[in-house]
């Protein structure tokens, strides 16, 4: 039940919004209670900002639902605008790390229909979750949120280092390797030998070999690829040659659907479908002696960071308009 105050703070917020429509009889009707726990500013913290509305019950006109969902508008998309700049900054950080692929997050954007009819909405006196007040008074069309990320694959530019161990994949496909989390993939080639003599990745996961057709199923550790010393070459198919005897084939794996992968951070890529494996050969080259670098273009995403920052700020100064708003109201709660 609300309180008092509660009853008659919101009553000074309809005193703002439309001065000429409060009623004395609503002073003893449970009218809408929205309790706030953080003021407008602190939405900006990276949290989900759906927890930050508790205890809403509406039994109200449906025009009246404009005054909540106003504030939703630009709040909403500040929120959103704070994920795109955190997507472009971890973009911009790894503009130099070997083979990372940039991220894009895309957006679900619903605007308010014009007309909907005047009908009162009876809705059941509860303790409502945040989807629950999308779908009242026609705010579910007066929002914007992340709809989800996605990462370009496009293929990163090929630099000389003229280290015999720097590997780059010219195509779509990836290396194979055994990390402590099991079976990972990248794109990343920047191997060396660890002193057991496996080639290994910057943070220590072993690359695997290619399994042999028609040959018993090896767990992942009895294909790691191990060199010793002398002149190594690696073809572009992958066959790895010491002193011209071939001693492995790095495993090259392709995907049927590239963009089902899911990062895991330090360039690794993890696929939860067997079947999304490619079963006939990689159509993808090796290079040796090259590394990938990241297709990050640095310059178009820094412009891209900019005007979403502007972006921001405009919202910032909506919410802070809101913020007063909602000061004016105390000041109204007084003269009751």
């Amino acid at each position: 039940m609300m309180t008092r105050y509660q009853h008659r703070f919101c009553i000074a917020h309809f005193k703002i919004f439309y001065p000429n429509k409060v009623h004395s009889n609503w002073q003893n009707t449970s009218l809408v209670s929205v309790v706030f726990e953080r003021r407008f500013l602190e939405f900006f913290a990276p949290c989900d900002f759906y927890d930050t509305f508790h205890n809403i019950n509406l039994i109200l006109p449906q025009k009246w639902g404009s005054i909540v969902k106003d504030l939703w508008v630009p709040l909403s998309g500040a929120i959103s605008q704070q994920r795109k700049i955190d997507t472009l900054a971890n973009n911009i950080a790894n503009a130099n790390t070997p083979g990372f692929k940039k991220d894009h997050l895309s957006f679900k954007e619903h605007l308010t229909v014009l007309e909907k009819g005047y009908q009162d909405i009876d809705l059941p006196i509860k303790e409502w979750k945040p989807e629950d007040f999308y779908k009242s008074y026609d705010a579910e069309n007066s929002y914007v949120k992340v709809a989800g990320s996605f990462t370009d694959f496009k293929q990163g530019s090929l630099v000389p280092t003229n280290n015999p161990l720097d590997l780059a994949i010219k195509g779509k496909g990836f290396f194979e390797l055994l990390t402590p989390n099991g079976v990972r993939y990248t794109r990343s080639g920047l191997f060396s030998q660890n002193k057991d003599g496996d080639l290994v990745t910057t943070s220590g996961n072993r690359l695997l070999s290619q399994l042999e057709q028609g040959a018993n199923i090896k767990k992942p550790a009895e294909r790691v690829i191990k060199i010793t010393p002398g002149h190594i070459n690696i073809t572009p198919e992958g066959e790895v040659h010491i002193n011209k005897k071939l001693i492995s084939k790095i495993s090259l794996v392709e995907f049927k659907d590239i963009h089902a992968l899911r990062k895991e951070g330090n360039s690794l890529f993890i696929n939860k479908d067997i079947k999304n494996i490619t079963e006939a050969p990689a159509e993808s080259k090796i290079l040796q002696g090259f590394v990938e670098q990241s297709n990050v273009n640095p310059v178009g995403e820094i412009s891209e960071l900019l005007k979403t920052y502007r972006h921001f700020e405009s919202l910032q100064r909506a919410i802070k308009t809101y913020d007063s708003i909602g000061g004016r109201a105390v000041n109204e709660i007084a003269k009751f």
